[in-house]
């Protein structure tokens, strides 16, 4: 697929919709599509141009964070490719955003050809709801509404990385009904890490169990999230503890889909609530 360019990178002339590469990341298509699903109608209804690379692949972060260099380098010259010439490039992760604004630039810093693709790709690339928000200036009218308490967790790399606090809950404001309630230690990590919690399970599970706790106690029915790896292990937790907290991604209340079955939940577990 050959991209078009507009003269000014990063940028669409004025008056024209913005071509946004859909970014879907690795977790998103094998777990929880509808997250992927929830984004594309977000763009479009925010008057994006919307499309889905076929060539993308993952972003690397696992390689990078596991020092296997090669690979990380490997991955993320073929997704600099694959997302060259958008307009912008949205994804529903911070922590995979994160890896292509942060670590690409790091790894090709002084590479003639690669250093300042890495360089255009990073500066194009944003979260959903950083996008909707600081990007598009969109404002949400949800017709759906959304009979529910709910708490919103912080995930590490899109807040300390992105910036990523005040825009999801900016847009989950507007969702009608639902009445958000805060999270003690909102921004404290849940254990997940990706590999952290694969090489540190002892830590990990007594971290994400203390995240837990702190969510039962805010009396929310629902748990909200900007990346589906921090979700996912925050709905196992809770799972195993028994709680009633269903998990889903900010992207899924912002498009109504909360009476659909939770992160962790069998298809029709959701009616028994």
């Amino acid at each position: 697929m050959t991209a078009q360019t507009h003269p000014t990178p990063g940028r669409p002339p004025a008056g024209e919709a913005p071509r946004v590469a859909l970014f879907v990341t690795c977790l998103v298509n094998v777990m929880r599509p509808a997250v992927a699903e929830a984004t594309r109608e977000l763009l479009l209804t925010a008057g994006a141009h919307v499309e889905v690379p076929l060539d993308q692949t993952c972003c690397g972060q696992p390689a990078f964070n596991s020092g296997d260099e090669a690979d990380g380098r490997a991955m993320a010259r073929r997704q600099i490719e694959a997302l060259d010439g958008y307009d912008y490039v949205v994804a529903p992760s911070g922590s995979c955003i994160g890896t292509i604004r942060h670590t690409y630039p790091e790894t090709f810093a002084g590479d003639a050809v690669w250093g300042p693709r890495a360089e255009r790709l990073a500066a194009r690339a944003f979260e959903i709801t950083s996008f909707l928000v600081d990007v598009l200036g969109f404002h949400p009218e949800p017709t759906r509404p959304a009979v529910a308490r709910a708490t919103y967790h912080d995930t590490c790399s899109g807040l300390r990385e992105l910036g990523v606090h005040d825009q999801p809950r900016r847009l989950l404001g507007s969702v009608p009904g639902l009445k958000m309630v805060p999270l003690p230690d909102a921004n404290v990590c849940c254990g997940f890490g990706g590999t952290f919690c694969v090489k540190y399970p002892a830590i990990s599970n007594a971290v994400v169990d203390e995240k837990a706790r702190a969510i039962e106690a805010t009396g929310a029915d629902i748990l909200l999230g900007g990346d589906l790896g921090c979700l996912m292990n925050m709905a196992g937790r809770l799972g195993r503890r028994g709680s009633s907290v269903r998990a889903f991604h900010t992207v899924e209340a912002l498009t109504g889909r909360l009476a659909t079955p939770a992160i962790g939940e069998a298809p029709g577990r959701e009616t028994k609530r």
